[in-house]
């Protein structure tokens, strides 16, 4: 059932057999399956996954390919609601280990909120990432363009910039290394610094090599319409006509609630094994969390694999307790 403030005292489970932390892609598919395996499960959703803010899922088998985000989003929730399952747009603040369960601490609402605590035996952490974006002076200028041809994800939408002019803005000089496998769709680029940091003389060389252009100007606004950026303003007025961008600045990972409990990292993401168990043996990772691709149709496998091992793993304990006891 979908949880408020005013029907928390209607819910039925004291303690969630699991209790998955983001409604996107990921989390929807693990709720799906715990569900259809016949076990209890909570979802905490903050809202606007990643996904969301895709205009168009050009890759994902079996769906059209103008289908967005949301709508993926949208069936996926319905669906799970469908199982029985209880869903709650809340904040995940802080999760406690208290050995056979967890104590979730959840915010509920942005004004005058509400506090309340869940406890589960597993915990899947499926709230993603959020990718950082140029900071100008106007961010609406950022938006109408970002999703659309103003791309984030090079393996997602490195065809949609084939042959095209394509402008990519970085946050460091490691960032704008992606600018060499992007060369495999386009020979067509400018990478912009966004007057943000120097770039090295091996680099300038390598870019030079390339064909690329490199700009070290501040970036004052994108130019377009209807969503299709065409070109960019700097600083000093000039302008670079482009027929797409790409975005790469790095993510905020959303895993603070996880910072009181001893985890294994790689870089920012959660380290797992091949069933996306985090070194925790009651905590699972998928999605954009886990060390792994940024993909919709891999978060929605994790989703499944996670809550498949999660049921083998119950299943096993209430086994155990079922054997008879030696005379």
């Amino acid at each position: 059932m979908k949880l408020t403030k005013q029907t928390l005292n209607q819910r039925t489970n004291p303690i969630y057999d699991a209790l998955v932390v983001g409604g996107g892609a990921a989390g929807l598919s693990a709720g799906i399956y715990l569900q259809r395996y016949l076990l209890s499960t909570l979802i905490i959703d903050k809202g606007k996954a990643r996904s969301f803010w895709m205009q168009e899922l050009h890759n994902y088998l079996g769906l059209p390919p103008k289908t967005p985000g949301r709508e993926v989003l949208k069936q996926g929730k319905s669906h799970y609601l469908s199982l029985d399952g209880d869903y709650l747009n809340a904040y995940v603040e802080e999760v406690i280990d208290e050995g056979e369960t967890f104590s979730v601490k959840v915010r509920i609402g942005r004004n005058n909120p509400t506090y309340e605590v869940f406890r589960t035996r597993y915990l899947i952490a499926a709230s993603g990432i959020i990718d950082h974006l140029p900071q100008l002076a106007d961010m609406k200028n950022v938006f109408d363009y970002a999703g659309y041809n103003l791309h984030v994800c090079l393996i997602c939408d490195g065809y949609e910039m084939r042959d095209q002019r394509v402008g990519v803005v970085g946050a460091s000089e490691s960032s704008l290394q992606v600018a060499f496998p992007l060369g495999w769709f386009t020979p067509h680029i400018t990478l912009f610094t966004h007057g943000a940091f120097e770039v090295s003389e091996t680099l300038r060389d390598r870019m030079t090599a390339a064909g690329y252009t490199l700009n070290e100007q501040p970036i004052h606004q994108f130019l377009g319409e209807n969503h299709q950026m065409s070109g960019v303003e700097l600083a000093d007025g000039s302008v670079i006509n482009l027929d797409a961008g790409l975005i790469s600045m790095g993510s905020k990972y959303h895993a603070d609630y996880l910072q009181n409990i001893d985890l294994d990292y790689e870089g920012g993401n959660l380290v797992t094994d091949i069933m996306n168990r985090t070194s925790h043996p009651r905590i699972f990772a998928v999605g954009d969390l886990k060390v792994g691709m940024n993909q919709v149709v891999i978060a929605a496998a994790d989703g499944a694999l996670s809550a498949t091992q999660i049921w083998r793993d119950i299943r096993r304990q209430e086994d155990s307790r079922r054997k008879p006891v030696a005379a």
